[in-house]
């Protein structure tokens, strides 16, 4: 069993920056691909980013490319996301998630979801 847990959200200007860090325990998620999906309140759960097992493919939703960096470390069970950049329309509870393949995650199907972390882009 995983858990999954999410930190590092909180309030920010537009145009600013922030920094998730996901941290598994439990068990070792170094085999599994892991991501980043937001929701709002009334929408569905969106795709954000997606990183491969050894850190050297990622892939991101067109509206944060360029903005948005996924990292991971895989000896010490984390996953980050680098947000810069900050919009009002990024606003929502950021999910860190893993699962067992990218193009399964990147659809949302993942074997492990954290709790969630706040973020809010005020104007």
């Amino acid at each position: 069993q995983v858990q999954l847990v999410e930190s590092g959200g909180g309030l920010v200007q537009a145009g600013g920056s922030l920094r998730l860090s996901c941290a598994a325990t439990g068990r070792s998620v170094s085999y599994a691909v892991m991501g980043w999906f937001r929701q709002t309140t009334g929408k569905e759960r969106e795709f954000v980013a997606t990183i491969n097992w050894s850190g050297n493919t990622a892939f991101y939703a067109a509206s944060v490319k360029g903005r948005f960096t996924i990292s991971r470390d895989n000896a010490k069970n984390t996953v980050d996301l680098q947000m810069n950049s900050l919009k009002p329309e990024d606003t929502a509870v950021y999910y860190c998630a893993a699962g067992q393949t990218i193009s399964n995650l990147r659809i949302g199907v993942g074997d492990y979801w954290g709790q969630g972390t706040q973020v809010t882009v005020s104007t």
